[in-house]
């Protein structure tokens, strides 16, 4: 493989993992909107939403602390790939649970697709930094950052013009 080659290769991994960090915080952003609907479209407490919040944390905690383990096995691209597709498909049950049990998986579910996300594109831009032999994590986080104001705007203008789902 040529120097060329190999520095192409580098700058497409870098723009993909621009694009997962965009989509991770994409993914929390459009959560965030959530929030407030689940208190009046599942009729709970303050109290109960803060427990489901919760379960999102230890969700994403126990992914954490196994996420290494798979990087380790697998790769930090093909663990990545499944936490995404979980993730995705975790939003859309938490923004479709029509009760409070449900919801509660949902949120464990999402919040431990998010944190297993999370660990892997780290690690994934771990190794293209090293490629390019430059620093790309605070830009990568500033992607991030981007989504998560993306989802919450887009999600928040959903909810407000549309309904929630």
């Amino acid at each position: 493989m040529s120097v060329q080659t190999t520095r192409q290769a580098a700058t497409r991994g870098r723009w993909a993992v621009a694009g997962i960090f965009l989509a991770n915080g994409f993914l929390t952003g459009s959560w965030a909107p959530q929030i407030p609907v689940f208190l009046t479209r599942l009729d709970i407490s303050k109290f109960t939403l803060g427990l489901l919040i919760l379960l999102f944390g230890v969700g994403a905690v126990m992914a954490m602390t196994w996420c290494g383990h798979l990087i380790s096995r697998h790769g930090s691209r093909p663990v990545l790939r499944w936490f995404g597709i979980c993730g995705s498909f975790g939003l859309l049950v938490v923004a479709l649970a029509p009760n409070v049990p449900l919801a509660a998986l949902a949120m464990l579910v999402f919040g431990g697709s998010i944190g297993g996300m999370d660990v892997a594109m780290n690690s994934n831009a771990v190794i293209v930094e090293r490629r390019l032999s430059r620093a790309i994590m605070s830009s990568s986080h500033g992607f991030w950052s981007l989504g998560g104001f993306a989802g919450g705007a887009l999600g928040g203008y959903s909810i407000q013009n549309y309904g929630y789902l």
